[in-house]
């Protein structure tokens, strides 16, 4: 019998370690705009987010967005978007992604609370569904699909 790892690197997906963090969370490294950060990977999150304070840092254009941000304990948190950002994770990529930013100073205040690291953002269900992920709880990794050439 294979395993899941062959079966799915046979179906073409690229395979990326998670960190578990004290919190229970998984953690994932990801560039945005070429800049390297680190997320917080969140199936309960509709899309992917990074905080208002790192704009800059991953070179993001921003505007005023409708969309009202809730989670982790926080409502109705107003919110920027950008769009047209790149987003690299291993050999992953995608080109056109939206980002929602908001101030996640919630977040990583209970993250460090918790003996955890701040983190630069959200990877959200959006780029799970656009990549087909599945996540191997287990093994502590997500398989990626790569995009068809």
């Amino acid at each position: 019998m294979s395993t899941l790892k062959k079966f799915l690197k046979d179906k073409d997906y690229v395979r990326l370690p998670l960190v578990l963090t004290a919190t229970d969370h998984f953690e994932i490294n990801a560039e945005i705009n070429s800049v390297p950060g680190r997320f917080i990977l969140d199936t309960g999150a509709s899309n992917t987010c990074i905080g208002i304070d790192r704009i800059d840092y991953f070179k993001l254009i921003s505007e005023e967005s409708i969309i009202k941000a809730a989670g982790a304990g926080a409502t109705n948190m107003e919110t920027l978007i950008s769009k047209k950002n790149t987003i690299t994770l291993n050999s992953w990529k995608y080109k056109k992604l939206e980002i929602v930013l908001f101030d996640l100073k919630h977040v990583n205040e209970a993250l460090t609370a918790h003996h955890a690291e701040p983190v630069d953002g959200i990877i959200g269900a959006d780029i799970l569904k656009k990549s087909k992920a599945i996540i191997d709880y287990n093994k502590k990794c997500i398989y990626l699909k790569k995009k068809k050439r």
